[in-house]
This record gives structure tokens, sequence and C-alpha cells, in this order.
């Protein structure tokens, strides 16, 4: 069998006969291809500021899912009137005997002055009750910003005036008034104002109360972003293709609007958290027996608990900060994940 041979002064390799040439390796590996969520999801787990909030975050939506089985294993309900079953734990002015807001082995955060709710019962309830209301809320302002901002920069004339117009009405009203002016309003609207009002009516208007003038800021943005998005060729192409404007608006301008509908949800949500709070710690939102975080701090503004117990306001603040901050830390991380050029 012959072999190649070699020329003198170091050329390549004559090859004889029909003998082929050794393969070679390639130099290079082949490149493999990431879509732009996979890229995102990179970059964000390489942020640990965006994975601790996300946990943290994560860790408040469980607690308030998971409210009444650790009510259930803690052996105690957040409606129990302590004051009355077990006086002996409280002073004739209503303040737990114990130092410390009464705090001890079977009662982890003391009991509430007063009435006497066990607090760490009533926060984790608080906890739950205040997220159901600000996601309903989030979830009906991301519907109705996508519905009427992108429909409004996509189909334009008359229908993106008309929207435009009431978009600019209802940034004119001073939102915290409103809330607060129109809260009875809403509740007179079920309820007759002789009648004690059900728990449930209170929780619809807060979710009314807080659509109506949440959404234009996100449907501002969706606007913008697909009035850049129609002028794209890919859209210009589909339109060509005989595409309806439904499926365009399914097919090609959602996709690309995600970005800022998601990063501008995780900054809303914290928002309406202290919304609904405000609104309790006012009166015009949850009221007792029903646990709210924001009854929690109007509990804790009183007189009585001023003077006598400082320690009640500590667990619901502290908490409230912590799920505030590492939302709003978790939405700068998504943020800097969908768009790396950003910097913090």
């Amino acid at each position: 069998m012959t072999s190649p041979l070699e020329t003198e002064g170091g050329g390549t390799p004559l090859v004889v006969d029909d003998e082929k040439e050794p393969a070679r390796e390639p130099d290079t590996a082949q490149l493999e291809g990431r879509s732009p969520g996979r890229l995102m999801w990179i970059r964000f787990k390489r942020d640990r500021t965006g994975v601790i909030s996300a946990y943290v975050v994560g860790l408040f939506f469980l607690i308030g899912l998971l409210a009444p089985l650790i009510s259930k294993l803690y052996g105690k309900s957040p409606y129990t009137v302590y004051a009355d079953e077990r006086p002996e734990l409280f002073d004739s002015a209503g303040v737990p005997v114990q130092p410390n807001g009464g705090m001890s082995g079977e009662f982890w955060f003391g009991l509430e002055p007063g009435n006497g709710y066990d607090v760490f019962t009533k926060l984790i309830y608080g906890i739950r009750t205040s997220l159901m209301i600000s996601l309903v809320v989030t979830l009906a302002v991301v519907l109705t910003g996508i519905l009427l901002g992108v429909s409004a920069g996509y189909l334009g004339g008359r229908a993106d005036f008309a929207i435009g117009r009431l978009i600019d009405f209802l940034l004119a009203i001073p939102s915290q008034l409103f809330f607060i002016a129109s809260m009875p309003v809403v509740v007179s609207l079920f309820v007759s104002p002789r009648d004690e009002t059900p728990t449930y009516v209170r929780v619809v208007a807060l979710i009314l109360v807080q659509w109506v003038l949440g959404w234009m800021s996100l449907g501002r943005i969706l606007r913008g972003t697909t009035l850049a998005l129609r002028e794209r060729e890919f859209i210009e192409a589909a339109r060509v293709s005989g595409a309806s404007p439904w499926r365009i608006i399914r097919r090609e301008i959602l996709p690309n609007v995600v970005t800022p509908l998601l990063v501008q949800a995780t900054y809303l949500l914290p928002g309406f958290v202290t919304i609904e709070a405000g609104l309790s710690y006012l009166g015009v939102g949850i009221v007792e027996p029903t646990p709210d975080w924001g009854q929690m701090f109007s509990k804790a503004s009183t007189e009585l608990v001023l003077q006598n117990d400082i320690t009640y306001m500590f667990f619901p603040g502290v908490s409230m900060i912590l799920f505030v901050v590492a939302f709003n830390l978790l939405g700068d991380s998504v943020r800097d994940a969908f768009d790396p050029k950003t910097a913090r």
C-alpha cells in the first residue's frame, strides 16, 4: 500500500494512488443558538440581587398561599379575640401583661392591644389579603393596558385619538384623593349605607377603584411601543400578505411588547400593595375583623398602641418594607436582564 510522499522543504504531502486524505478536525466548535428568552434568563441568574429578591418575593406569596395551613399548624386563628377568651393575659387597659407585646413561645409575635388578636396569624392572613387584591388588580390593569394601549397604537386614527384623550383625562385626576373619595361611593352601589358591608364587597370595590385609575401609565407605554413597531418591515410584510389586524397584533406585536410589559408589571404590583394598605389604613378599605396589612398599620398608630406597645408595629412594618424593596429590586433585575445595556 502506498503512502503520502513529502516534498523537500516541508510542503503539503502528495497522495499517490487513490488513498484519501485523512479527515481534519474542525477548528472551532459549532455555536449553539440561544433564544432571547434564554439569554434573558442566563443574565438574570447571574444577578445575585435579582435572584435573592425573587426568593424573597416568592416566600411572601408562599406565605399568603399557605396561610390557612400555617395557622392550623400554629394552632391559632386570626379571628380569636383573646382579650375575651383569656383576659388574664391583659391588664385593665387591654394591653398584654407580658413584655414586648406578650411575645412568648405560645404567641410568637405577641398579642394585639385591645382586642387581643394573635399578631402572627393576623400578619400572615393580612399578607394573604393584600397580595390577593393587588395581584388581581395587576392582572386587570395589564389586560386593560394591552387591550387599549396596543389597539390604540396599531389602529391609529379615531381609535388612537379616543383612547389617548381618555388616558389624558384619567391621568389628570388626582388618584390618591379619588381612591379615598370613591371607595364609599362604590361600596354604596352594592350595599345600603344602613347595612353592614360584607368583606367581599369591600374587596370588589378596592379592585374596581384601583383598576379604573391604574392602567393608564401601562397603556401609554404600550401605545408608544406599538407605534414604533407598526412601521417595522415585518409588520408591513404581514400586512401585505393579507393578515388581519387581530392576527398581526397577536402574532407579531404582542411578542415584541413582552419586555416593557413584564418590567412595568413588576413595578405596578408593589405600588398596588401600598395603595391597598393605605386605603385600609385610612379606614375606607378592609376593616376588622378581616386581617389586612394596612389595617395593622392603622391599629399601630392608635394612642393605646403607641403608648404601651411600640413593638406591635415592628412585624407588619418590616414585612412591608422587605416586600416592597425586594419587588422593586426584582423589577430592576428583570429590566437589566432584558436590556443588558441599561446601567443600574
